[in-house]
């Protein structure tokens, strides 16, 4: 009997899966992969074999609700239709925000559920439909045991000076510091950047992880050093929807000269800035892209997040003291060529050098030449996910 392990990322308004089995040589193989996007009102679900060939689609009609409960139940039974006869061992799950204690992942008991919902006003983009999974997985499965992968984690490895922010030091032991996010993502990059590029993974590497959520990670033999991301998912570069860095006195000016609340704040700052907030148009880079020539706002957003890209590369640079490789992963970074370009021709000084071609055909490694190399890796948090779970409930 085959053992299977499932791994679940839920966000706000999607949820993305995957099943991987047990090979001989105790490696994981995917068997299943897909997502669940446009919940409650337009969902629709997309999946794919192994080999990444499409299999099923479906898509709810209009007015056809779809909250988590009834998605993971729907999924769940699909699961089963497609591995009858095999053995589902465990459950993981990508949990944004662990805290300052939890730094690797863990089996998850009702305690440790109650100390994670503590958190859910550092990510509360995200943390709560984690959670919310966790809790419908829960009610389905009681017998299922169930991990926590924290994206968290990865940083731990950071340096006390990086994490700490200028703040007294009674507000900062109460864990007011620089966690770090986009972990999972982090992590598979550097499992397997020994293969592509060995004097990289030895040395100095800045991984950029361009989504809707997007920050960037100096690691230093693979391992953590600094990273964009601050107390929550919200510092940074600019994203989707979120602002980024920010002056804290653009908060006091909205407060005070705009009345606004602090949660009409948090929605702003969370939801309607970013690329959507400066483009008017959409959070979208691929939509933005299409109107870029005859939208100058669509340009600028695109401007923007470029160059704070640069502008925090050469940052984390610094800390690392120099550079030996540029990694491109997650969806803007597998995809958008126009960026990547853009961004290694004004790193140009620091010895890369582009090689149109390959960006062009998104080829692995972009560059040419005995300086920095620049790559472009499709990430792979699912499966981090679900070495974690099997490492956790062995």
């Amino acid at each position: 009997m085959s053992t299977l392990y499932l791994a679940l990322n839920a966000g706000s308004s999607s949820l993305k899966f995957a099943i991987f089995r047990e090979e001989a040589d105790a490696k994981l193989g995917a068997v299943l992969r897909g997502r669940i996007e446009g919940m409650p009102a337009n969902a629709r679900f997309t999946a794919k074999d192994g080999l990444g060939t499409p299999i099923f689609e479906k898509q709810w009609t209009d007015g056809e609700l779809l909250d988590h409960e009834a998605t993971v139940r729907y999924l769940l039974k699909w699961i089963d239709e497609r591995t009858a006869g095999q053995r589902l061992a465990a459950c993981g799950h990508r949990v944004v925000h662990g805290g300052a204690v939890h730094t690797k992942p863990v089996v998850i008991s009702d305690r440790l559920l109650i100390e994670l919902e503590r958190l859910i006003p550092l990510a509360p983009l995200h943390q709560p439909h984690n959670l919310a999974l966790i809790r419908v997985v829960t009610a389905l499965r009681p017998d299922l045991l169930q991990v926590a992968c924290f994206d968290t984690a990865f940083h731990q490895t950071q340096p006390r000076i990086a994490q700490l922010f200028a703040l007294p030091r009674d507000i900062s032991e109460r864990g007011v510091y620089r966690y770090g996010f986009h972990g999972l993502s982090y992590e598979y990059i550097a499992s397997i950047l020994s293969e592509l590029d060995p004097r990289a993974a030895m040395g100095r590497t800045v991984v950029a992880h361009l989504g809707n959520g997007a920050s960037l990670c100096a690691m230093q033999a693979c391992k953590s050093v600094a990273t964009t991301m601050g107390l929550s998912p919200l510092d940074g570069l600019p994203m989707g929807t979120r602002c980024g860095t920010l002056d804290p006195a653009v908060v006091f000016y909205l407060m005070r000269e705009l009345n606004m609340g602090a949660e009409e704040v948090e929605e702003l700052l969370y939801n309607k800035s970013g690329l959507l907030g400066v483009s008017g148009r959409s959070s979208d880079m691929r939509a933005l892209r299409r109107h870029a020539a005859s939208d100058p706002n669509a340009a600028e957003a695109i401007a923007l997040f470029t160059y704070r890209m640069v502008r925090e590369i050469g940052a984390l640079v610094s800390v690392l003291g120099g550079i030996d490789a540029v990694v491109f992963t997650a969806g803007i970074g597998e995809n958008d060529r126009m960026l990547r370009a853009d961004v290694l021709r004004e790193l140009s000084w620091l010895g890369f050098q582009l090689d149109q071609r390959a960006n062009e055909a998104a080829v692995s490694r972009l560059t040419y030449g005995t300086g920095p190399q620049a790559w472009m890796i499709a990430t792979d948090e699912e499966l981090m996910i679900a070495q974690h779970s099997r490492t956790a409930i062995a």
